[in-house]
Parts: structure tokens; sequence; C-alpha cells
């Protein structure tokens, strides 16, 4: 039978204030601040459009099912509890009747473990569990570790960063994805929400974009599916996690097994909100990663205008600087040290990792504006432009307003950034780049991502989504200025 809501969301308020009384009557006392702010921020959640969304999941046949706006609410007050395991969880909903009551149950009809993973197969568009067989040749090709241990792993793809963008602007991603349904209840609950007040502004985004690990298990899982002696033969091996491998982590400078999690942050949020996930494998490197992300959610995410691009040096690629002035999005990147950073621009001048040419005594030049329609940065001699402590004696120039350089941003995006690279703008605007590491923190510290067991990135990818959720959530309970669930409590009794 369809999911039946009668009465939608004020039907479920009215329910928890309810069974509150019933169950908890002096609540008003018992519960301290940190609880009432959570069950406040649950209380005021409208999922029930959730239950439209997911009618078409459902057979005219059968039971009643679980109400999906409950099922949802109920995957999100686990992260919060610091629950990371359904068949825990199932156990906490029978046991506590607290928990029970702001899920939307009654207390003494709650879901059991095999409800939680028949909803898990709903919201997952696809019948088969990971994106990729589980039967697959021998995975031989492992990241190096880098000599210097603060630096990442180098790429192991078999193309370049320039080969991945021309194959992806010739097949672009689709919106035919199996985690698509997770990401139309997220965008419409979440992110138009988060819109509404102005906590993102589509209209102009600033994305940072960074990668993390997110380690499944202890080591690769498999099995021989051939009866071969040899060990390393090159026959099909049965991978428990087939979207999984194995990768480096740089900040914890160790190997892991498991997938590389690319997330888009909008970083001119005051709450660090995440935009986009991808989970791809842990061998991949951020700059595919980027790409790879950034494609797909360009086919789901249409209503964004990205404004500019905050990231770190993983991401400094020459294939990268030119998709994004082909795009008209400033790139703000910092610069990889183990690439060449000084040239000579028009066989005439150096140019240092800063951006500014050196004239020929040595000296630095004076950036002197930008011509936005030329899109090229004006450079003066510091001798005419009067700066002080110059004295120079070399007359460079029969003009009176002295030696004149311009720096075309087409000539290498990568120095000739907008806004110029090292200066006060472009290290305001970099700082706001760290909205990434925040975001990050949020969702494997304070939620346990990482905590979960689960075997299949169908699980993987309802508990993240899970999270992002309960991040907007924690966003607008900060911005909110209605009365609380502990004040409308205190009038019912």
């Amino acid at each position: 039978m369809k999911p039946i809501n009668p009465g939608g969301h004020p039907a479920y308020q009215k329910q928890v204030v309810s069974l509150l009384k019933q169950y908890y009557p002096d609540a008003f006392s018992r519960f301290g601040p940190s609880l009432w702010e959570t069950l406040g921020k649950f209380y005021s959640l409208d999922l029930s459009p959730v239950d439209e969304i997911m009618s078409d999941c459902y057979s005219v046949f059968g039971p009643i099912p679980r109400t999906p706006s409950c099922m949802l609410r109920t995957m999100m007050l686990a992260p919060v509890m610091k629950i990371t395991g359904f068949t825990e969880w199932s156990q906490v909903l029978k046991t506590n009747p607290l928990a029970a009551i702001i899920s939307g149950f009654h207390p003494d009809d709650t879901p059991g473990v095999g409800t939680f993973y028949d909803f898990h197969d709903k919201l997952w568009m696809s019948d088969k569990d990971n994106l990729s067989p589980h039967a697959q040749p021998r995975k031989t090709r492992k990241v190096e570790k880098p000599k210097n241990p603060d630096d990442k792993a180098a790429p192991v793809e078999n193309i370049s960063v320039e080969e991945l963008i021309k194959q992806l602007k010739e097949n672009p991603p689709t919106t035919d994805q199996p985690f698509s349904r997770l990401f139309q209840i997220f965008h419409d609950l979440f992110l138009k929400h988060s819109a509404d007040p102005g906590l993102i502004d589509f209209s102009n985004l600033v994305l940072s974009g960074d990668g993390t690990e997110v380690e499944t298990s202890a080591r690769h899982r498999y099995r021989k599916l051939c009866k071969c002696d040899d060990r390393k033969c090159n026959c099909n091996r049965w991978y428990y996690q087939p979207d999984t491998d194995c990768g480096y982590d740089s900040s914890r400078h160790k190997y892991y097994y498991g997938y590389d999690l690319y997330m888009m942050t909008a970083a001119d949020s005051e709450n660090d909100l995440p935009v986009f996930p991808l989970l791809n494998r842990a061998s991949m490197h951020d700059s595919f990663g980027l790409c790879h992300t950034y494609a797909v959610m360009k086919a789901f995410l249409k209503e964004a205008n990205v404004t500019e691009a905050l990231l770190d040096s993983a991401h400094d690629v020459m294939a990268i600087y030119q998709f994004c002035l082909e795009n008209s999005i400033p790139a703000i990147i910092d610069l990889n040290e183990r690439g060449s950073v000084s040239f000579k621009y028009k066989d005439t001048y150096n140019i240092g990792k800063d951006g500014i040419p050196v004239c020929q005594t040595g000296l630095k030049m004076i950036r002197d504006g930008y011509e936005r329609n030329r899109m090229r940065y004006k450079y003066r001699c510091p001798n005419v432009y009067h700066c002080d402590g110059i004295h120079c004696k070399y007359k460079c120039s029969d003009s009176p307003y002295g030696l004149v350089v311009h720096v075309a941003t087409k000539d290498n995006p990568r120095i000739f950034t907008v806004p110029a690279r090292e200066s006060k703008e472009w290290i305001l605007e970099y700082n706001k780049r760290t909205s990434s590491e925040r975001c990050n923190k949020r969702e494997k510290i304070d939620y346990l991502l990482e905590s979960g067991r689960h075997r299949s990135t169908k699980m993987w990818y309802c508990r993240l989504y899970c999270i992002m959720m309960c991040q907007h959530l924690d966003a607008w309970s900060l911005a909110s200025s209605n009365s609380s669930l502990k004040d409308i409590f205190a009038q019912a009794s």
C-alpha cells in the first residue's frame, strides 16, 4: 500500500508534544538545554514532502508501510546520537521512548532492522548495491607513498587531467545516477531551504572543493574465482567492496582502503554547508576528483552559478586553470612548489610565483590596475612610480611615463590570476577555502562518518546524505528565531 501521512507535519508535531507529556511529564526540568535544542531542531524539520517524492517506490497492494518522512527523520537522528549501526539503532528505538517519539513513531511500535534496509533500497535507484560489478580483474594499481610526508600522493590515472576534461565535455554525465533520489530529497528539502534565508546564494556561488579519505575497512577483502595455483594470476576476483581500492592518507601518513570523498562546499556560507558530494575510489587524485564531481554537479544543480573556485595545491594543474578561464570562473588555487613557478615572459621579463615582472635591473614592477576587457594586468617602472626607497639610474624608457608591461591572463592563467596572486585580495579569498576542512571535520568527527560498518556504496551514500542533511539542519537552528519546543511543551503543560 502507498504510504499514508494524514495531517502532514502539523500532525507529527502534535503527536510529539502529546507523547512527550505522556512519557516525560517532567521533561521541562529533566531535559538539559542541549537535549531540548536537538529535539527542537527535529520538531521543526518538515519532511512531509518526502512521502510524496517516494510514493512511486511503494506498491498499491500489501500492508501499510512505515511513513518515509519518519524513516528519513530517524536515519538523521541516529548519527546525531552517535549511533553508527541500524541493528543498534533499532534496539535504541525500542528501549528509548524519546528517540522513537522525536522520530515520529509510537514507542510501542518502532521499525526493525529489516525495515531500515528495505528503506535504503527505496532510496537507492538501482537494483545493484554498488556502482561496479563484484567480479573484476586483480587490482594491481597502487598509490606511491610521497617522499615528503606533507605532500599528497601522485596521480595514478592513465590519462591526463586535460584528456579527462575533454572526455567529460564530449560525454557529460547525466542525472541517471543511483543516488538521484537522495539528491532530489537533499536538494528540494535542504539546499532550497538554505537558499531562502541566504545561507547559500546559488546565483553567486563560491565553491571550495577538496577530497577527504573515508576508510571503510582495514584491508581489501576479495576471493579468487579461479583455481590457478599462482596467487598473482590475472583472473577475476570477487571484491566485497568493488567501488573501493587502496589510497594514501597524507594527513594520517598511512595507506587505507575505502573511498575518496570529494565534497563541494559553499565557501561563502558562514556555516560551511555542503553542496554536492561524490564518492570516488581512494586512489583517485583530487585533481581528477574535482573534474568528475563538478561535471556531475552541473548535471544535477543547473541553477548554480559558480563565480569562484577555491582549491588547494593538489589542483595546481594548467588544464584546470584553462577550464576555469573558459567558463569565466576565477580560480584561486595554491601553487604546488614541485611544479615550475618561475619563467620568462615573452623572452624578456622574469616572472616569479607572485606573477610580477622583474625589470632589467632586478626590481619588481608596480601593479597599476587590471583591464577587464582585455583581461590583462598593467605594470609600471617602480622608479617612475615614485616608490619609497627605489632609486634606479637605469633609463629603461624614453617616455616620462616610464616603462609599461602588460601581462595577459590567457598567456598563463596559473600565474596571472584574478585577483592577482599573493595580493591581499587573493589571500583573503583563498582563506575561505578552509571551509572544506571544517565541513569535512563536521562529517568525519562530529557525525562519525567513517564509523559506519557498511559494505556497499548504497549504504555509504545514504549515510553521507543523512549527515549532510544534519549539517544544514544545524545551520537553520542557528539562524532561526522561532519559539523552541521547550516553550511549546511548557505552554501545553
